[in-house]
């Protein structure tokens, strides 16, 4: 008999399964609802004693009792290994959700809050103010046009200031820079240094920029998207940086054979290999700014007024909007201010989900794609 088949039996000659055991497909879920099952039915108790339910406190217990009780069920029935598989599981699983939870409370509550306001009116006409000579009352009519027009203006500029700027900057250090480059090590140290800077250091350095330039009372929109390119290039670059260090060097290395010269390669065969990934690192810039608010309410200022001109006068966001109308409501009417301010961040959300869908359909649209 070989060393194999004698493997395969025990002393009395019955089939040994060289395969440990299995738990049910539907093992896991059974324990779960199990588990949160009798943890409910403990803290019920509790609630019937005066101390009420405490969903926080059942969650966490009913978590960590799955995670034991499918770590011991499985060591039983199956091995040590799967046990662990398990557990781990478990516990990737449970730091997921809690990484929801925020996300889904945060989209449930502006939703729930702004979606009454979202209104044609609303979203395209400015705040209007009528004045009742019967109650000798002030009604105030919400809307959120000019600080939606001043949200695509201030965007628009940064982004067209920062992304040449953030793109030819990563082109230069991954393309032309040597790795021991002092001027590239400066270059990188700065971007990461600019990365950190928070948002209102960057308002400061717009305003004070502007005031040196053109006076006291410098609030422009253009001012503010100086501010907001500060914040841009630096995540243009790192983004655009990684981006390009993707590409294979076999392609460029193909191209220099063939003759090409490096500029041409780079836009032909570089550039055209990473456009997806280089509109992503755009939509994270644009998604980085678009929602800030110190810079630009300082930078800026704050107006109700329809402002088209960004060189001239102060000009509102969506983002200063939804600020001011919950941090300092209208005394006579604070519940039309509430709601302006939630309409305005619901607004703000979904051009957001309306940019990262029209990045996707560019990235899909011009990306290479792979050949079968």
């Amino acid at each position: 008999m070989s060393v194999t088949t004698a493997a395969r039996v025990d002393t009395l000659n019955r089939p040994v399964s060289l395969h440990a055991g299995r738990l049910p497909r539907r093992s896991e879920l059974y324990l779960l609802i199990g588990s949160f099952a009798a943890t409910a039915a403990v803290f019920s108790l509790f609630a019937l004693g005066g101390d009420g339910f405490n969903v926080v406190g059942w969650l966490v217990t009913g978590t960590i009792l799955y995670l034991v009780t499918i770590g011991v069920v499985s060591l039983i029935a199956e091995d040590r290994r799967q046990a662990t598989n398990r557990v781990m599981r478990g516990v990737v699983t449970t730091a997921f959700v809690l990484a929801l939870i925020p996300l889904v409370s945060l989209l449930w509550t502006v939703v729930a809050q702004g979606i009454t306001s979202l209104t044609p009116s609303f979203i395209f006409g400015a705040e209007t103010s009528t004045f009742d000579w019967d109650t000798l009352e002030t009604t105030t009519v919400a809307g959120a046009g000019p600080a939606l027009v001043g949200t695509l203006i201030i965007t628009g500029i940064a982004t067209v200031i920062s992304l040449p700027i953030g793109m030819l900057t990563a082109v230069w250090i991954t393309e032309y820079a040597t790795t021991k480059s002092p001027i590239r090590r400066v270059i990188t140290f700065l971007v990461d240094v600019m990365t950190g800077i928070p948002s209102i250091v960057a308002g400061l350095f717009a305003f004070a920029l502007f005031t040196l330039i053109v006076g006291p009372k410098a609030f422009s929109g253009f001012s503010a998207a100086i501010a907001l390119c500060v914040l841009m290039i630096p995540t243009v670059v790192r983004s655009s940086e990684e981006m390009l260090k993707l590409v294979p060097m076999e392609l460029r290395e193909a191209s220099y054979a063939l003759g090409v010269t490096k500029w041409r390669t780079i836009v032909k065969v570089v550039l055209r290999t990473s456009v997806a990934g280089l509109v992503t690192a755009a939509v994270l810039a644009i998604a980085r700014v678009i929602g800030e608010t110190a810079p630009i309410y300082i930078a800026a200022g704050f107006t109700s007024s329809l402002n088209t001109d960004p060189f001239t006068g102060s000009m509102s966001t969506l983002a200063v909007l939804s600020y001011t109308g919950y941090a300092f409501p209208d005394q006579s009417q604070p519940d039309m201010s509430h709601q302006e301010a939630w309409g305005a961040a619901l607004l703000l959300i979904i051009m957001v989900v309306i940019l990262n869908l029209v990045a996707r359909l560019i990235a899909a649209r011009f990306a290479p794609k792979a050949s079968r």
